[in-house]
């Protein structure tokens, strides 16, 4: 069988299609695959790319079987070869990202300053690779007859009432709020509920940086 009808057969070939990304491992390849992978879904051979980028058949078989790295020029001339974006050759790279998961009465119950029994601060995960991430909590507050205290903390705050009344106070201004109304604020500003309408209370709060 000659190279050419070779490279048409694989394009025939059951599951040609389906390159194992995810078991490649480094960048190169990562870009192997994926040159791979678009070629094959093109209908197109080795020398046809070849053809398409200026690049030479024997380097197009080097980046299949990830035995060389490419450069950016490289990379530009068969994105464009293949007609698909640059970003589309690295699909696959750096995809284990850290991910929380808090199952529904679950996480674990912080204690912050002024907090009694009866006001319970329930953290909803975090992300402890990132020294900038956002702090959602689930908070429930029962007792109305309670004095809170007012925080202030650096960035932006985000609560969605999700149950109950209250009056909550930021600065020199009180809001009102109730089942499905949210408040986003600046954390600098000292906030936090000035009276409980209606109890118990609960709402969503999201801190940032």
């Amino acid at each position: 069988m000659t190279t050419e009808w070779a490279e048409k057969a694989e394009l025939d070939a059951p599951g040609s299609t389906d390159v194992d990304v995810a078991a490649v491992g480094p960048l190169e390849g990562v870009i192997a695959a994926q040159v791979k992978r678009h070629r094959l879904q093109a209908e197109m051979s080795a020398a046809e790319l070849a053809n398409r980028t200026g690049l030479s058949k024997a380097m197009i078989s080097k980046i299949e079987s990830a035995s060389t790295s490419s450069s950016l020029t490289t990379l530009q001339r068969l994105a464009q070869g293949l007609n698909i974006p640059v970003t589309a050759l690295f699909q696959g790279a750096d995809t284990e990202r850290e991910a929380t998961l808090t199952r529904a009465g679950e996480g674990s119950v912080t204690v912050r300053s002024g907090t009694r029994h009866g006001h319970e601060y329930r953290s909803l995960g975090s992300l402890k690779r990132r020294e900038r991430a956002i702090e959602p909590s689930l908070v429930t507050l029962t007792s109305a007859s309670d004095v809170f205290p007012q925080f202030q903390h650096p960035g932006t705050e985000f609560i969605h009432m999700l149950e109950g009344r209250m009056i909550y106070g930021h600065g020199s201004y009180e809001y009102e709020l109730g089942p499905g109304d949210s408040l986003v604020f600046e954390g600098e500003g000292p906030h936090g509920p000035l009276r409980l309408v209606e109890v118990p209370i609960r709402f969503l709060a999201v801190t940032a940086p």
